[in-house]
């Protein structure tokens, strides 16, 4: 594993999602399939991949640091024929908790009482420092420092036999944000966290099921999508069918909001909505709220073309693409001299002179995080003879750090944190700047507006209002933490 390059300003003005997980119960391809379906979820991690199935007794890991397409092909393609066996479980990593060290790849496996267990997960616990100083202090010894590993060792310690109840028993103990897939010798099992803040899916294909972050890696198998798995659902998956547990006490309803506004696939259906069609309901809110008066409307591309068709069909602006994004760009591309570090952001976008020169533009993208690429970018479709930028959001000003799984910088980090938009609009150098409101947001999403007092989506980025406790962040007192096992509601 080499770690990040050293030329990052641009790259690291991003958000990163920190996985994407898959599984499969009774496949005879059950290896070659979870290939494919982290392939389809490449977006979510481009750090390393791991898979591990189950066969004839034993349980058979690869698991490397990199992209799952040279991971798994080519000069690398014994690595499927490796993974023998009907069941399977992968992952697709971005470190935020833990850094990217080859130890921390996923998914994580072990030997408990009662059998061996391998577990992958998505997201971040939030309770996870105080609770690993307190396994050190019994004597567990960790082999890794990823946040996953903290739910391994508190199913090792439970009192519980059965595989599924030290797993439940662990969980009890977490706080956080999780959607996790487990393995055992019999069983498949996917967990959602009570709040929902991370997606899962439930799938099928000839007579097998399938675990899955985004319907997206259910489609390149040619599997059906069955349905979410709830928040806080446990799903048991075995030879004898599927088992639905609700062991957690019950809490409201929090999905992450920028699963829709960036993160998920645009061609996925997360939670019952199309999130292409959300990008560009986005758009047209966006276009209704800010208006401006141009020749045509562009996106920054990828992510935001979606919002920016939604804007160009509600302003009746001509939709053009105005930069081409370079699809070939890696993160090990270069690392470049102190010469050439400021042609960085042009490895990846270049303006389109023809279609920008002597035009007012609606610029579109889905956030500012640092404002350091749209600073570039601004500058950029400028030199190229644009006459007048506008730039459009189609998400409120990101003013609060993500601790649920999602990696942010520091709130200090955040342009949003440090300026208001006028002061934005002056540092990213922008005509006009406007942001869509966190009520347009809500209405592009079909909920009318924000509850203010019970959010429908965890947005704790934009609102600041967090609603799972931030343990290691403020020091909180373990002795509140959930009865182990305890009858709920």
């Amino acid at each position: 594993m080499t770690g990040l390059p050293k030329e990052k300003d641009f790259q690291e003005d991003t958000l990163h999602e920190e996985c994407g997980v898959f599984g499969v119960f009774g496949h005879p391809d059950a290896g070659a399939l979870t290939v494919l379906g982290l392939h389809a979820l490449q977006h979510r991690g481009q750090e390393a991949s791991g898979i591990v199935t189950y066969h004839d007794g034993h349980f058979i890991a690869e698991r490397h640091p990199g992209l799952v397409g040279d991971i798994f092909a080519g000069k690398n393609s014994a690595r499927v024929l490796n993974l023998k066996g009907s069941f399977s479980i992968g992952h697709n990593r971005y470190s935020t908790a833990g850094g990217s060290a080859p130890r921390n790849i996923q998914p994580l496996f072990a030997d408990l009482t009662g059998g061996g267990i391998a577990i992958a997960h998505n997201g971040n616990l939030t309770n996870a420092r105080l609770l690993r100083a307190e396994l050190v202090g019994e004597g567990r010894i960790f082999q890794s420092t990823s946040d996953t590993e903290v739910i391994i060792h508190l199913a090792a310690r439970s009192k519980y036999k059965p595989i599924v109840d030290k797993l439940i028993d662990a969980l009890k103990q977490v706080e956080g944000a999780y959607s996790l897939v487990a393995l055992t010798s019999k069983k498949l099992i996917g967990v959602r966290d009570p709040w929902g803040v991370r997606p899962l899916v439930l799938g099928k294909l000839d007579g097998a099921h399938f675990l899955a972050s985004e319907t997206c890696a259910l489609d390149i198998i040619g599997a059906e999508f069955v349905r979410d798995v709830a928040p806080g659902e446990m799903i048991v998956i075995t030879k004898d069918g599927i088992e639905s547990y609700h062991p957690f006490a019950k809490q409201p309803h929090r999905f992450c909001v920028f699963e829709y506004i960036y993160f998920s696939r645009p061609d996925s259906v997360v939670e019952g909505r199309n999130v292409y069609e959300q990008r560009k309901r986005t758009g047209v809110e966006l276009a209704k709220e800010s208006p401006a008066t141009a020749d045509m409307v562009i996106p920054v591309p990828d992510s935001s073309i979606p919002a920016a068709i939604g804007y160009a069909n509600e302003a009746g602006l001509p939709f053009e693409l105005g930069i081409i994004r370079n699809h070939y760009v890696g993160r090990t591309f270069i690392e470049p001299t102190d010469g050439i570090r400021n042609f960085g952001v042009r490895k990846k976008h270049n303006p389109n002179r023809a279609t920008l020169a002597g035009k007012r533009v609606v610029l579109v993208d889905d956030s500012i995080v640092r404002g350091t690429t749209s600073k570039k970018i601004v500058q950029m479709v400028r030199d190229a003879g644009a006459t007048e930028v506008h730039f459009r959001v189609a998400s409120p000003p990101m003013s609060h750090s993500c601790f649920y799984g999602v990696d942010t910088p520091n709130t200090d980090d955040l342009l949003a944190h440090k300026f208001d938009v006028e002061g934005m609009r002056r540092l990213i150098g922008a005509d006009t700047l406007a942001f869509i409101s966190i009520d347009g947001l809500y209405r592009a999403m079909g909920e009318g507006k924000r509850d203010a007092d019970s959010p429908q989506f965890c947005d704790a980025c934009l609102s600041g209002a967090y609603p799972i406790d931030l343990t290691d962040l403020t020091g909180g007192n373990k002795d509140v933490q959930l009865s182990l096992l305890a009858d709920v509601a």
